[in-house]
């Protein structure tokens, strides 16, 4: 009977250490996973800060927008803002719909928008300029500031626009 004892206590000692070691190997690997895990993302939140910090702060530039009764208005000022440096680049968007609010009553229109990228700083005189141009009573003349983008395009906007 001792020598089945002592058969059966070294299967289960061999077992114990069996899944002593694998669970020990599991738990390395899961530690191992998590660390390269949480090093990758520490050097990705790196990397994004660093090319962020080099290049651009936020608000430096905006987006402008500018509503227009057609295609031969918006084509006019956007290539006078440009010429002007007042702005990098002016996207025209035909076909909006717009529907508002004037003189009392809702109004519904066909209109071409100007999407203006520019250094914020620009804003008064590209809102001075529309004013003075556009054939609106009362032109749309909005500006959003820039969080973040690619900073290459950036670095463009702010090259081609002087302060």
């Amino acid at each position: 009977m001792l020598p089945l004892l002592r058969a059966v206590g070294s299967r289960a000692l061999s077992t114990l250490s069996t899944l002593s070691t694998l669970s020990t190997l599991s738990t390395l690997s899961t530690l191992s996973t998590l660390s390269t895990l949480s090093t990758l993302s520490t050097l990705s939140t790196l990397s994004t800060l660093s090319m962020a910090s080099e290049t651009y702060a936020s608000g430096t530039h905006c987006a402008a927008f500018v509503t227009c009764p057609n295609d031969g208005v918006a084509k006019e000022l956007a290539r006078a803002i440009v010429e002007r440096k007042l702005a990098a680049c002016v996207n025209i968007v035909p076909a909006i719909t717009s529907v508002y609010e004037w003189q009392g009553k809702i109004e519904e229109d066909n209109e071409v928008l100007l999407m203006i990228k520019t250094r914020s700083s620009k804003v008064p005189a590209l809102a001075q300029y529309v004013r003075s141009n556009h054939p609106y009573e009362v032109a749309e003349v909005i500006s959003l500031p820039i969080d973040q983008g690619n900073p290459p395009y950036l670095k463009w906007i702010g090259e081609v626009v002087p302060e």
